[in-house]
């Protein structure tokens, strides 16, 4: 079980790392609305850019928590739900501004992986 749980931390610590820090101005089909970039997609959600800042900085602190959390499990928890509660504010955007379900399927699936990580 122990290896699940290693793969499931990689898997959603480096997707998540990939948006924030290595794709932040590209688009892709997971953006709200019509965000070319992750400024944008911000906006689209009527959000403010400190906010944006914000977010992302919890995201990376929470997946390198993640990956600490492989060495020393007890971590693991605040990590997983600290990434479950920002994937579901994720969701909810999407919601909020009437995108196709598609758009929330990659927060969707890291909002329910994150929780296992906390669990196992």
């Amino acid at each position: 079980m122990d290896y699940v749980v290693i793969v499931l931390n990689i898997f959603v610590g480096l997707n998540t790392l990939n948006v924030w820090l290595i794709r932040p101005n590209k688009s892709t089909v997971w953006r709200g609305r019509d965000a070319s970039n992750i400024k944008e997609e911000f906006k689209n959600y009527g959000l403010p850019v400190w906010f944006m800042y914000l977010m992302g900085s919890l995201k990376v602190l929470f997946v390198l928590l993640l990956f600490v959390s492989i060495m020393y499990p007890s971590l693991a928890w605040v990590a997983a739900y600290g990434i479950a509660i920002l994937m579901l504010g994720a969701v909810l955007m999407h919601i909020k501004i009437g995108d196709p379900i598609k758009k929330s399927i990659s927060a969707a699936t890291f909002l329910v992986l994150s929780p296992i990580i906390g669990l196992i």
